[in-house]
């Protein structure tokens, strides 16, 4: 995933009376490989994130809490700083538009039944489609039956006999 990066992470350890509350800073730029046509581009990353280091003997299912065993006197923090750096990755990987390596586009555009742009497009029309304040209208039958009609069959064709006999059960 990361092939690379120039990343300055800041930790501040706050000492409380029973545990530590570590604050990290990131803020630089990571190499990865572009997920339309898998050269390297460059994404930059800036995020906060914060841990809590606790002693004790008994793990924690808590991902934010990090149990400590009471005799350690250090605290590797490596995976910590890789966890806050992917995290704050976007979901996706690409170079800016234009940007993408030309000929892998085209042969990608060859095998494809629909070109990337038109893709890219078609995604951007629904966004747009989408009215979050839009109603729904639950209140169409608002005693709770359904109508019969949706039951019985509708234009596939009359209902299994066997249906029929369990409606007269009511």
């Amino acid at each position: 995933m990361i092939q690379s990066g120039k990343v300055s992470v800041t930790l501040e350890l706050e000492k409380k009376e029973t545990m530590l509350i570590g604050h990290y800073t990131a803020d630089g730029i990571v190499s990865v490989e572009c997920d339309r046509c898998t050269d390297q581009v460059e994404i930059p990353v800036r995020g906060d994130f914060q841990l809590i280091y606790k002693f004790g003997t008994e793990p924690s299912d808590d991902e934010t809490l990090i149990v400590l065993h009471p005799d350690e006197y250090e605290i590797d923090v490596r995976d910590s700083i890789y966890e806050l750096i992917t995290v704050i990755l976007p979901s996706k990987f690409v170079h800016p538009a234009g940007e993408c390596n030309e000929e892998m586009i085209e042969i990608l555009n060859q095998y494809s039944l629909v070109a990337d742009d038109e893709e890219d497009e078609e995604w951007e029309d629904d966004d747009e489609e989408w009215d979050d304040d839009e109603e729904w209208d639950d209140d169409e039958d608002e005693d709770g039956d359904w109508d019969e009609d949706e039951d019985e069959g509708g234009d596939d064709g009359p209902i299994d006999p066997r249906w029929s006999a369990l409606k007269n059960l009511n």
